[in-house]
């Protein structure tokens, strides 16, 4: 999947992806954020999508998975000036159809409250669920 509408953004599955520009998106998304390496995420991932407008890379989604039917959308990050204009939700349903072309059946999400409507654009229903931190 390649796609560039109108706002010159590129949507791709699975690109290859350095450390350093998406720790570069992450700090400039997610206060705090130290560097780290994604190697060990990717790898374990059923999919990621990765939106570039130029060669700046400008938001990433990742799709892990069980190994079975249920996959788990995870740090769905849009650079800050990005915000607003649909392509979160762009990057996750793009996210959902890899994830079912893959073989996933259930597509889980977990997200805070303020995130509800956005995950509902997303096609997201809300669903009881439980959380341990460890």
């Amino acid at each position: 999947m390649n796609s560039t509408p109108e706002d010159g953004i590129t949507l791709a599955v699975c690109p290859p992806l350095t450390d350093h520009d998406l720790n570069d998106l992450f700090a400039a998304s997610w206060p705090g954020h130290e560097a780290i390496s994604f190697a060990p995420i990717l790898g374990r991932s059923l999919c990621w999508i990765a939106a570039h407008h130029a060669d700046r890379l400008v938001g990433f989604v990742n799709v892990a998975t069980d190994g079975g039917i249920h996959a788990f959308v995870l740090d769905t990050t849009v650079r800050p000036a990005e915000r607003r204009a649909g392509l979160g939700v762009r990057l996750v349903r793009a996210a959902a159809d890899e994830a079912k072309a893959r073989g996933a059946e259930w597509l889980h999400v977990d997200y805070e409250p303020h995130l509800e409507g956005f995950y509902a654009q997303c096609g997201f229903r809300p669903t009881a669920a439980g959380l341990m931190r460890l």
